[in-house]
């Protein structure tokens, strides 16, 4: 039986592209909603979920993070994609630019040299913003260079419009709690110690920095038990597999005896072109 994926839709967006390094194009289904991708893994519904958490530029996805940290699943792999923006419309007339909030943010100086007096439209995501310009005119959007079709609907006003060359979206692939795996270079967990003090970050940072142990990422986000209590969402150079990984984690599992310790699992990266 054939993966099922789960990513955020409609077809064409860069979660679809990113997807398709899971499953096959046939395989892969849409939803809006980034946390029900995730609930959607949990609950058996389907094999695979593709949720973005981190662009260059713009910084976290916080609707992921905090799914992540209410749901069980695994994390098995991650999706680096890098973000060529274009602009597409009808013609070269148009009143209003329509792209997901992140999109229009990522090309904020060149819209604003050439385009500025085109009303800024954040919608869903950037495949949205495109079938607004497919239907209207008056709209263009921005969004991928495969989106526009040589004219028959869509022109490419302009390629690689955004602010920087370094643009790129990290995804997460996730799966059921099971499919959890110890191998690999890089790691994610999530520590809720439901204590505060002073110098506990630094307590729940130092195991790794004494093993020699890189973090890629740590982020604090609320707990919603009460003002001031956070989760902290880490990232590792190491794989579980690796004595160093499991020591650190049982320091930081003394730490947090009062909360919890999710490791997401152990994962590879890769970068998807297009």
């Amino acid at each position: 039986m054939s993966m099922q994926a789960l990513t955020l839709g409609p077809a064409g967006t860069y979660s679809h592209r990113a997807a398709s390094a899971v499953a096959e194009d046939e395989d892969i289904h849409f939803t809006e909603s980034v946390t029900s991708i995730i609930e959607s893994v949990a609950d058996g519904s389907y094999d695979r979920g593709v949720v973005p958490v981190e662009n260059s530029i713009e910084g976290s996805v916080t609707e992921s993070l905090d799914a992540l940290a209410e749901h069980d699943v695994a994390v098995v792999k991650e999706i680096i994609t890098p973000i060529r923006h274009a602009l597409i419309a009808q013609g070269e007339s148009f009143d209003v630019v329509a792209s997901h909030a992140q999109a229009l943010a990522q090309c904020r100086d060149y819209l604003e040299a050439n385009y500025p007096d085109a009303e800024l439209e954040a919608v869903a995501s950037t495949a949205r913003g495109v079938q607004r310009a497919r239907d209207d005119p008056s709209v263009a959007a921005i969004g991928h260079p495969a989106n526009a079709d040589n004219g028959e609907s869509l022109q490419l006003l302009a390629e690689d419009i955004q602010d920087r060359s370094s643009n790129a979206t990290r995804f997460l692939v996730v799966a059921p709690p099971d499919a959890r795996t110890a191998a690999g270079s890089k790691t994610s967990f999530i520590v809720y110690p439901n204590a505060d003090y002073p110098g506990l970050l630094l307590e729940l940072l130092e195991p790794f920095a004494d093993r020699d142990i890189n973090l890629t990422r740590v982020e604090s986000r609320p707990s919603g038990e009460r003002l001031g209590d956070y989760v902290f969402h880490i990232d590792i150079a190491a794989g579980l597999y690796e004595d160093r990984t499991q020591a650190a984690l049982d320091v930081i599992e003394a730490i947090a005896e009062d909360g919890w310790v999710r490791r997401l699992g152990s994962y590879d990266s890769e970068t998807v072109l297009y």
